[in-house]
């Protein structure tokens, strides 16, 4: 079964049967599902939606079935072929759109596609309304508008460049700063459409480029999740070119990794840690991250006087979580930055620009900074899901067994330990069970997941 439907949106694998892989029909049902939430939300005449889409191989198909189908429903389409999930986000608002969608699986293989569902803030839908789109597209409750309402097609192919203008407007991004320092940087886009929008943005700050699987084709070099094992060739790279870092992000850009000058990596868990230790210094106030991420951004909070807070795993949880608290910067351990002074949504062009600013502020290279931050290490383990995996009765056994540990359950189970701690949770993305462990050594890191993963196994039998 790999269609997957959550809070994240609709996500899976390309060709098989109906409901069980996102095939045409799928793409049709969910799309129109979302136009008649937000017909059945709306008292305007006419609806617009804004569509952008990464550079997967069936990205054209499910883009054409898709921005048909809404035309179908009376809505008018704002076309931006090409684009990031960031990039969509910013859209929508600038537009004044009804809401958008992107067609990425984000750091999924090549045979995953997705429709990502926004509102009208260009913000993830919230698990309420992501279950009304459900129950539509279950109802097949769909009513499509006679031959004279059908939407229009605009294309705009400009938007990449707008949202690169609206970064470099920021008050904390300083690229004349920058410039002075000429930077070489390696980036590696995974050959989508990172490869266009990246260099593009470097190069506005005065950077020298090394591109690496930068064409926008869909043939994904190595696994897209931005992790070390996926990621020799650009930490290569960066010491054969003498660069100054590597950059890295997922096939919609919506995660971002560096390489430090040594060719090591800087930790994707650390991209949230170093830019929101810069946006701190200038701006105090509190930050978010989700209860999978890095102890390492408490300190840094702590450290400039704000107050940390952990969301439950998923992007729409850390932005609400980010909002009730007026937290000033906030994401995900996977590399993800929420910047709220741009739009609430992971975006790794702020992060580029902010990093960028703050090392420029730094008489210390990338490796040195790396070095300056309190030393975590993680562990990121998965455990597939088969059909006779009872995940909840796992989640209710490794909870008895710790009982007398700090536990919390908003989201799976976090474990916290006096100097590490475990997290195990069903992926809202993937068929499988997430272990992540974090502690003061990537040996220590490693045997408690391996304890975790053996004690699972015992549980579930397997």
């Amino acid at each position: 079964m790999t269609l997957i439907k959550s809070i994240s949106g609709i996500r899976g694998t390309i060709g098989g049967k109906v409901g069980d892989n996102l095939t045409p029909v799928d793409a049709v049902k969910f799309a129109s599902a979302y136009g008649t939430f937000l017909k059945n939300n709306s008292s305007k005449e006419k609806l617009t939606v804004v569509i952008g889409r990464d550079a997967r191989i069936s990205g054209s198909m499910i883009h054409n079935l898709v921005q048909n189908t809404l035309i179908g429903l009376g809505i008018n389409v704002i076309d931006l072929g090409l684009s990031t999930t960031p990039t969509v986000e910013v859209a929508v608002p600038l537009e004044k759109a009804d809401g958008g969608i992107i067609l990425t699986a984000s750091h999924n293989p090549k045979q995953w596609n997705a429709l990502k569902l926004l509102n009208e803030k260009g913000e993830f839908l919230n698990g309420a309304d992501g279950a009304k789109i459900l129950e539509i597209a279950e109802a097949e409750a769909f009513d499509f508008v006679d031959v004279d309402s059908l939407g229009e097609i605009t294309t705009n192919d400009s938007y990449m460049d707008i949202h690169i203008d609206e970064v470099l407007d920021l008050p904390l991004v300083d690229a004349d700063l920058v410039k002075t320092k000429k930077y070489k940087v390696v980036v590696d886009a995974v050959n989508s459409t990172g490869g266009i929008v990246i260099p593009n943005l470097l190069e506005q700050m005065g950077v020298e480029v090394v591109k690496l699987y930068c064409e926008p084709n869909g043939h994904f070099p190595h696994n897209p999740e931005p992790l070390k094992e996926h990621l020799g060739d650009i930490c290569k790279l960066v010491v054969e070119e003498k660069a100054d870092f590597g950059i890295v992000v997922d096939p919609d850009v919506d995660r971002l990794a560096f390489v430090s000058n040594d060719g090591e990596m800087f930790g994707e868990e650390y991209t949230l840690v170093a830019i929101a230790d810069y946006v701190l210094s200038k701006t105090p106030g509190n930050t978010v991250s989700n209860m999978s991420s890095s102890r390492a951004l408490r300190d840094i909070t702590n450290k400039h006087n704000g107050s940390y807070q952990a969301s439950a795993v998923g992007e729409v949880n850390v932005v609400e979580l980010m909002k009730a608290t007026n937290a000033i910067i906030g994401g995900e351990g996977n590399g993800g930055i929420i910047y709220p002074e741009l739009h609430y949504g992971r975006d790794s062009l702020v992060g580029v620009a902010l990093f960028l600013t703050y090392l420029a502020n730094q008489e210390k290279t990338v490796a040195e900074l790396r070095a300056s931050y309190p030393q975590y290490y993680m562990s990121k383990n998965k455990i597939e899901l088969t059909p006779q995996i009872d995940v909840d009765a796992i989640l209710v056994a490794m909870t008895e067994k710790y009982k007398n540990e700090e536990i919390n359950t908003i989201d799976g189970v976090k474990i916290d330990f006096a100097t590490e701690w475990v997290h195990l949770r069903k992926s809202n993305t993937e068929p499988i069970i997430r272990i992540y462990t974090e502690a003061p050594t990537q040996a220590e890191a490693d045997k408690l997941a391996f304890r975790i993963i053996d004690e699972i196994k015992a549980v579930a039998g397997i």
